[in-house]
């Protein structure tokens, strides 16, 4: 019934739709999405869902008036919608309990940050950097929802096979779907074998320290108590 249409609001990305070539659902650097309805806190509260860790995303995919562009989502962008759902869905305050004390934050203080737009005139989420050290060239690209995927099956996967209790490589695996090209070699083989044995972790800190930088995203920093506090993202984001 049209009485009852569920009203929807636009949500502005960070990237401006900057890294997503012309044509693509979100080149224009906004996204529409529903409020959240009874029906959707199924979504968000499914035990299957929440063990398999797909009960954010699948809440997204769902309030999202078009999602044919979701595999595509930089980190940043992905960040916005959350927190965009998260307002619609039960208000922008936000209680969380850390140590002795209970922080209330404000979501609809959270601004995206500024970025250097040049570097996305192209419109290719592609980048060069060159390493101090090593002084090799590496091109990197911001990751995607769909790379976010990859990395976490590897890791699933590396579990099976390293000792029982050891620690997972995380930021070499992340670097591995990071870096597309070192001095214009783009094989996987190369890349992989640089990560493992040849990168410094001078290069590798400056190059991670570099993108975190420059790549789009919302600053999830407020101050509380005349304390500058990072506001903590966990599955209790999406409960009241």
């Amino acid at each position: 019934m049209e009485s009852f249409k569920t009203p929807t609001e636009t949500v502005t990305l960070p990237s401006k739709g900057l890294v997503y070539p012309e044509g693509h659902p979100y080149a224009s650097g906004q996204v529409e999405i529903r409020y959240m309805t009874a029906a959707d806190e199924d979504i968000i509260r499914s035990e299957k869902k929440m063990r398999a860790g797909t009960a954010i995303d699948d809440l997204m995919k769902a309030l999202m008036v078009d999602n044919s562009g979701f595999e595509d989502l930089i980190v940043g962008d992905k960040n916005a919608i959350m927190i965009a759902c998260r307002i619609l869905g039960y208000g922008s305050e936000y209680k969380v309990s850390m140590g002795t004390k209970t922080y209330t934050f404000d979501l609809d203080k959270i601004q995206n940050k500024s970025f250097d737009e040049s570097l996305f005139s192209n419109r290719k989420n592609e980048f060069d950097y060159k390493l101090p050290v090593r002084g090799n060239t590496v091109t990197f690209k911001i990751l995607t929802h769909a790379d976010e995927k990859k990395i976490n099956e590897e890791l699933e996967g590396l579990k099976k096979i390293i000792a029982k209790g050891a620690d997972l490589p995380r930021t070499t695996t992340q670097l591995k779907y990071i870096i597309t090209s070192i001095d214009g070699d783009n094989s996987t083989k190369t890349i992989r074998e640089y990560v493992d044995k040849h990168l410094l972790a001078r290069d590798s800190i400056s190059l991670r320290k570099y993108m975190q930088s420059m790549m789009p995203d919302v600053n999830m920093v407020q101050e509380i108590d005349g304390k500058e506090v990072m506001i903590p993202i966990t599955m209790k984001f999406f409960y009241v």
